[in-house]
């Protein structure tokens, strides 16, 4: 048997009420309001879509073997880097070993499910033991645009394996077709987009159906065999249509979660597919549709391997813990769709040193220190020697993860004087517990909730953007914990 083994998911924290952006520009585009229903999702501004990947993998790896792993597929129509293969970081940042495949889906918002049909591909085919297919997407729309209002932030990752199958995979057909509803040129950072009317009755109304219904005729099935038909569609009115086209009854559609995030892009077939999974029930039958220049169809049977799988945050723990913001400037400074004066300490060098980045990477990318083999006392960063002053042992430091070790507060400050997108800048001394410590930036936080004491979970975050080379840094921060309510992993 083969399939879905593991699930992870993450949204960001942060929701932008639709009504703030109809009040900020309803005088330029009234007829925005006609879906301003609910809340968007959005990045804080140190978070992209390579960031949202390792926190949607990091959950999805949960309880799991790393070692098995041994291909990452990252898909996405909006990675950080066109000519550096972002899958390669995402593995580092998981500290998953060299000896895999990794490899960026891209160019078209269908490559989660494109990706997902290739890994279940490489299972079944015995080339693979276990892939990690992770889908993300930090879209930009203009301002006053509906796609503003349609749009949302987050990320999507599947385990994909032979052991321990979760949801079994039966099956699979596509359809391929140049259909061209929206497109971004590679000089663009907006999507250029074709009449609505056009991209609902000539895509959405007849691709979805035509891939559905090769699916059901491959393997000899109908909606009757169907208990949950997932896809997106940015058009309420329209999905229901289309459920109701193929034959599906209406409690049998799943929600697009527009009121809750809106449409992820990439990610979105696998966010419907993980919400769906998380209230899921052995036996339960899920059809699964990716829409994109075609349409991929897939589909799936829940098995009894879904009761022990390892408590997660998954999509329903990131909805839950959020927080609503109807600040629109602070929406549009945190995509740098706002131009501010940061001041003459911004201009400082920003220039990454290629050399120490690959001969430290484990440290910065996948926040490896040292953990002494002689008394076990962990420290970061790795050195020679053991912090213990009880040790002080030369050359017996072993490679240690910490960006899963609990860790708490403590000091901190609130700095108005460093350069900050979200002043002020908040950083303070972390402790790990079992030993080591460092100087940590926190984030997804406002200073009057920090304490010293308070729990923090560690997550992967742009560190700085250096605009003249094109380069995107990254390191770790840590996020303090609420005293109540769900873990965010």
């Amino acid at each position: 048997m083969i399939g879905i083994t593991s699930y992870g998911g993450y949204i960001p924290k942060l929701r932008l009420n639709r009504k703030s952006i109809v009040k900020n520009m309803g005088w330029f585009a009234p007829a925005i309001a006609a879906v301003a229903q609910g809340e968007r999702s959005f990045c804080n501004w140190d978070e992209d879509s390579l960031t949202m990947a390792v926190a949607a993998s990091k959950d999805c790896l949960k309880g799991k073997d790393k070692s098995t792993v041994d291909g990452v597929y990252l898909c996405s129509t909006t990675l950080p880097f066109a000519d550096r293969l972002n899958a390669g970081v995402l593995k580092t940042a998981l500290n998953l070993g060299d000896d895999l495949q990794a490899a960026d889906f891209t160019s078209c918002i269908r490559a989660g499910t494109t990706g997902l049909i290739q890994a279940h591909s490489m299972v079944r085919s015995g080339g693979k033991k276990g892939v990690l297919v992770t889908a993300s997407d930090k879209r930009l729309a203009k301002t006053a645009n509906f796609y503003e209002m349609w749009f949302g932030d987050g990320a999507g990752s599947l385990l994909v394996g032979d052991t321990d199958v979760i949801a079994e995979f039966l099956g699979s057909h596509t359809v391929t077709c140049d259909f061209v509803d929206h497109y971004r040129g590679a000089r663009n950072p907006y999507d250029y987009t074709w009449e609505e009317r056009w991209v609902r009755d000539e895509g959405y109304s007849k691709i979805v159906p035509q891939a559905v219904s090769g699916l059901f005729k491959e393997l000899s099935i109908s909606m009757d065999d169907v208990d949950r038909f997932i896809f997106p569609c940015f058009f309420k009115a329209e999905h229901r249509k289309i459920g109701k086209k193929l034959g599906a009854s209406p409690e049998k559609v799943w929600d697009n979660l527009h009121e809750v995030c809106g449409d992820t892009g990439t990610a979105h077939p696998l966010v419907m597919f993980i919400h769906a999974l998380e209230q899921s029930q052995p036996g339960d039958r899920i059809l699964l549709a990716g829409f994109g220049q075609g349409c991929d169809a897939l589909y799936f049977r829940v098995t009894d391997a879904l009761k022990d799988l390892t408590p997660r945050p998954g999509i329903v723990g990131c909805l839950d813990n959020k927080r609503s913001v109807e600040n629109y400037p602070k929406f549009l400074k945190f995509r740098d769709l706002l131009q501010t004066e940061m001041g003459i300490r911004a201009e400082a060098p920003t220039q990454t040193a290629m050399t120490v980045l690959w001969r430290k990477r484990d440290m910065i990318l996948g926040l490896v220190g040292g953990k002494c083999s002689e008394c076990g006392t962990p420290q970061f960063p790795r050195m020679d020697i053991c912090v213990n002053p009880k040790c002080r042992a030369v050359k017996t430091q072993e490679p240690y993860e910490f960006s899963e070790v609990p860790a708490y507060i403590t000091s901190f400050t609130g700095d108005h004087l460093t350069v900050s997108v979200d002043p002020p800048g908040i950083y303070g001394m972390v402790q790990f517990e079992g030993g080591g410590r460092f100087m940590a930036d926190f984030t997804d936080c406002e200073l009057p909730e920090v304490h010293v004491g308070q729990r923090v979970n560690m997550c992967f975050r742009k560190r700085y953007d250096d605009e003249e080379r094109g380069f995107t840094g990254y390191f770790w921060k840590a996020v303090p914990l609420p005293s109540e309510g769900r873990e965010q992993g």
